[in-house]
């Protein structure tokens, strides 16, 4: 349910406005609206410091980090993240310098133990050196009346030197700069640079042991950091400032009753425009073990829309149970399940509740259709057989034939469809019950029928009977006149009438698209069969044939998950999120309460 929320404007003194934040944010109620835009020299200040300790927490990573016996004082965190942001920089800085060397230790490689000290020797004498980098074919073209040595080469290039009396004589090439420092320096760089660089990573190493530290002085200065938004995107209208935002409305009394107390002044009113107005969902218990699919998502619906958590929760089960459809997979998963509740104690019970659910409705879908681990030995022993429904048996094992069960399965597709799309249009016309808008509603609850009995005709070549023709014509007629519903009747339906026809088109799509439940759901019982017959299909006959299954199996089995849990994001999720959502015509728009507060 998404809670009722009244919009709050509070009056408080300018010279006491720290102070009324203070307690403000103790009562940890309003989500604050800026009625200014946040600036000022403390707030750049901020950002700059929480800047900071963001990169020194990227600096330090999470790979082997241990965690520090003692805590350090927060007063001192500041300091520490200036320093491991220092030795970061002259981290970069030692590679830079380190690649540098290194290029050169490349070009010694190539040209040999070479110095520009020797050059300018020979220079002395009167002979001058210079050097060559060119491609193969210049070996074709050497000048005959020089002096030219091939000093290297590799698979594209030739490395040369010239050699010449006169000091003008130089080659139709791009001469090689030669290094300053000779290869014994450069050596002796190359060293000094990677021991400064191991003490550098062996600081940073045990600066990172306070990363534990650093988070919660994070924590502390993020805090800082909105109450100073707050404070600075007040009004002023000296000797007041005020502030708005909002609250639920169940909570208005205890705001009331502390401005009371501490002089403040308050008006409470219906939010006047929504799209600002946060959402608070309360929910019962068993509900609100959907919520951790809706935060993956990062998806809040906006205040004016509707609370789908209850219908998320049902079909998106459903939706589990189908696509990965195996009893053996389920049970693995619960047991997955257990272990990673006991590991993770303390952590909260919604996903794993989740999980045990969504587990639940797999293992009941394998038990229902035979399906065990993708193998039909297990799904014939006499405890199994006998809980098959044969009609969305995964294997003949009635006298259903293949068919015969496609057939039942795309139906039964068709029909989840059109429940799904009907329970969207039926929650839409509850909340414009007061609206003619409603009996649109119920017209595409029409629509969405005669549309599971045309898909029954084209997809299935089933009998079109002739409710559905009368289906349909109710139910364009009320979406034609009362979608858009104005006191002429005929204008209201003429403006609705240009996008209807698409619409229809696009309803039948969506009951039609219900059958990715049947295609994915069987593709996974066909990997898996597949990898069976892979791994044992012709028998197991030594240790070694069935180490090799083992592992056929063990890798075949996993990738099939890995493909199961790929298609509940595409799929699962897709048909609640894209079909119902459009149908309830749901935005997503909305933005999550998060009140001020400690």
């Amino acid at each position: 349910m998404i809670v009722k929320m009244q919009k709050l404007t509070l009056f408080v003194s300018a010279y006491h406005k720290d102070d009324a934040l203070n307690k403000l944010k103790k009562l940890g109620l309003v989500h604050i609206h800026n009625i200014n835009p946040p600036v000022s020299e403390d707030i750049t200040s901020i950002e700059t410091e929480l800047n900071n300790i963001e990169k020194s927490l990227s600096i330090i990573g999470l790979e082997n980090i241990e965690k520090s016996d003692r805590s350090i004082d927060f007063n001192k965190i500041e300091s520490l993240v200036g320093n491991i942001i220092s030795l970061a920089t002259k981290k970069d800085q030692l590679n830079n310098v380190l690649e540098e060397e290194k290029e050169k230790l490349n070009w010694f490689q190539i040209w040999g133990n070479v110095s520009m000290s020797e050059i300018e020797e020979l220079k002395n004498t009167g002979i001058y050196l210079r050097l060559y980098v060119s491609d193969k074919s210049y070996l074709k073209r050497l000048p005959e009346d020089k002096l030219i040595y091939v000093v290297n080469k590799d698979k594209y290039k030739i490395y040369i030197a010239l050699v010449s009396t006169e000091e003008n004589s130089t080659l139709d090439l791009k001469e090689e700069i030669i290094p300053l420092d000779d290869f014994e320096s450069v050596k002796d760089k190359i060293a000094s640079t990677e021991k400064e660089l191991s003490q550098i990573n062996k600081k940073i190493g045990d600066l990172s042991k306070f990363r534990n530290d650093i988070l919660a002085y994070q924590e502390k200065i993020k805090k800082r950091h909105e109450f100073a938004n707050v404070k600075y995107g007040m009004g002023n209208v000296e000797p007041i400032s005020y502030l708005q935002g909002f609250c639920p409305e169940e909570s208005t009394d205890i705001i009331k009753k502390e401005a009371d107390k501490e002089s403040w002044g308050y008006v409470f009113e219906e939010p006047d425009n929504p799209s600002e107005v946060p959402t608070l969902i309360k929910n019962p218990g068993w509900i609100r073990i959907i919520d951790p699919i809706f935060k993956f998502m990062g998806t809040v619906p906006g205040y004016q829309e509707y609370d789908v958590s209850i219908w998320f929760l049902i079909f998106f089960s459903l939706f589990f149970g189908m696509l990965i459809g195996d009893a053996g997979y389920g049970t693995l998963f619960i047991l997955l399940t257990i272990l990673a509740r006991k590991k993770f104690s303390s952590a909260p019970s919604e996903p794993f509740i989740l999980m045990y659910v969504l587990s639940g409705a797999t293992v009941l879908w394998g038990i229902l259709s035979g399906t065990w681990f993708g193998s039909e030995a297990i799904a014939q022993l006499p405890l199994f057989k006998h809980l098959v429904i044969p009609g969305i048996s995964s294997f003949n094992l009635s006298k259903h034939g293949f068919n015969d069960n496609q057939n039942i399965m795309m139906n039964l597709c068709f029909l989840i469809g059109a429940t799904h799309l009907t329970v969207a249009h039926l929650s839409a016309a509850w909340k414009n019950r007061n609206s003619l808008k409603a009996l649109s509603q119920i017209g595409w609850v029409a629509i969405v029928w005669g549309l599971y009995f045309l898909a029954g005709l084209l997809v299935l070549r089933h009998e079109f009977p002739a409710i559905a023709k009368w289906l349909m014509i109710a139910g364009i007629t009320l979406a034609m006149l009362f979608t858009n519903p104005q006191k002429n009747i005929l204008k209201g339906a003429a403006s609705s009438l240009g996008s209807l026809p698409l619409d229809v088109i696009s309803g039948f799509s969506d009951v039609v698209s219900y059958l990715r439940l049947f295609a994915v759901g069987y593709a996974t019982v066909v990997v898996a069969y597949s990898f069976n017959n892979m791994a044992i299909g012709g028998g197991i006959n030594n240790v070694f044939s069935g180490l090799i299954a083992a592992f056929i199996l063990f890798l075949g089995h996993g990738l099939n998950i890995l493909l199961c849990a790929m298609s509940i994001i595409v799929h699962g999720i897709r048909l609640n999120m894209l079909e119902f959502s459009s149908h309830l015509g749901m935005e997503w728009s909305g933005k999550e309460y998060k009140p001020f507060k400690e």
